[in-house]
């Protein structure tokens, strides 16, 4: 290392160097001109020339702290009658005592203007309150007719179910005692046939419509019809599954002839 170069590590060297610590100044700058900048609102402030508006609001302001001087005409006429200062407006002094207070109307609506404005806005408040009512009451029939669609369907098929079984039942029933047609057709399932005896067979049906009016049962009617057959004739329950003696061992020990009974 040569003479003419310093050593960057020495004492020398370093002491040649600013103690700067840093955050101080750049703090001090930004706190002068944010004080700068009040100033200069303030001054824009005091200079600025106020507006008519602005000095009518004072001269008002100012003209309602002080009290009505002795040479108002209307306060002279007063005194004549007998008014004192402080004292309350009628024959007993019981009126008012301080002015009607000034409402500066500052929109361009007429009189009345409001209240037509507090009427529609409650109207219409009333109106949205009455459309949620409603849309609310909807909401709760569509909810309600919807369980009540479902709990139908699903005792409709419960129903059908009890039917399909109760008839192949009846079938097997029938033929262990040799009956080998049913009492009426849907006592026993319907047995699969080929298309050709389908047709004659809703040939022959139709004819028979046309000749008498028939009476269609519900899946209800017929499982009545059929539960009321097997336990008066077999002696059977299908919601026992059971095959009882005789007619007293059916009442005895079965709890009834709906599906409700034995739940």
């Amino acid at each position: 290392m040569s003479d003419e170069e310093e050593d960057y590590m020495s004492d020398a060297f370093l002491s040649k160097l600013q103690d700067v610590k840093p955050g101080i100044s750049m703090v001090r700058r930004v706190k002068e001109a944010m004080k700068k900048e009040t100033q200069q609102k303030e001054t824009n402030v005091k200079n600025r020339q106020k507006t008519f508006k602005e000095q009518e609001k004072e001269s008002r302001e100012t003209a309602l702290q002080n009290s009505i001087c002795n040479q108002n005409k209307g306060f002279a006429l007063l005194q004549k009658m007998g008014y004192k200062a402080g004292q309350g407006l009628g024959k007993e002094g019981g009126g008012r005592v301080d002015p009607i207070p000034l409402n500066i109307k500052t929109d361009r609506g007429g009189i009345g203007m409001e209240e037509v404005k507090k009427r529609k806005a409650e109207e219409e408040l009333e109106n949205y309150r009455q459309k949620a009512r409603a849309k609310q009451q909807n909401e709760t029939k569509s909810l309600e007719d919807f369980r009540s669609r479902v709990r139908t369907e699903r005792e409709e098929r419960k129903i059908e179910g009890d039917l399909r079984r109760s008839q192949r039942a009846c079938e097997q029933l029938d033929s262990q005692k040799g009956i080998t047609v049913p009492r009426e057709d849907w006592y026993w399932p319907k047995a699969e046939t080929d298309d050709e005896e389908d047709d004659l067979k809703e040939e022959e049906e139709e004819e028979e419509e046309k000749e008498e009016e028939i009476v269609e049962l519900t899946s209800f009617d017929k499982l009545q019809i059929l539960t009321s057959y097997l336990r008066g004739v077999h002696f059977y329950c299908i919601w026992c599954g059971t095959t009882y003696n005789d007619e007293e061992d059916l009442c005895s020990n079965c709890p009834g002839d709906t599906a409700a009974d034995h739940e």
